[in-house]
């Protein structure tokens, strides 16, 4: 390993020194490599072919933005019951359509958060 990294050293003056310095009538190099230069158009053609699915998706997104806006509060108050998301399985969709999301079993147990509701007898636990 340090021979290869002796050998290398040693190199890259050489490659350095075999370089021609440019000619005072040529222009100089822009900088540019073939790399950065495939890379630049690679990224530029992604662009040119996404750019009507993002338009797409803006579109999309603006018209669900009052639905998404109604939805906000019903969804923090999912997050405030439930707490920490880590705590539960993942969702699991029953043949008839509904959803169960199963506590863990290894989960800290629930502290009831609001009053606590009278007993049978009408007596308040303090």
């Amino acid at each position: 390993m340090k021979r290869l990294i002796l050998a290398l050293a040693l190199c890259a003056p050489l490659a350095a020194a075999a370089e021609e310095p440019p000619k005072p009538g040529q222009p100089q190099d822009s900088g540019t490599s073939l790399m950065e230069e495939g890379a630049r158009l690679l990224l530029r053609g992604l662009m040119t072919e996404m750019e009507p699915a993002l338009d797409g998706m803006a579109k999309a997104l603006e018209e669900a933005k009052p639905w998404l806006e109604d939805l906000g509060p019903q969804l923090t108050e999912l997050v405030r019951l439930m707490g920490d998301i880590r705590n539960y399985e993942m969702p699991v969709m029953l043949p008839n359509g509904d959803i169960l999301i199963r506590r863990r079993l290894d989960a800290p147990p629930l502290t009831p958060e609001g009053p606590q509701l009278p007993g049978p007898n009408g007596e308040i636990e303090l």
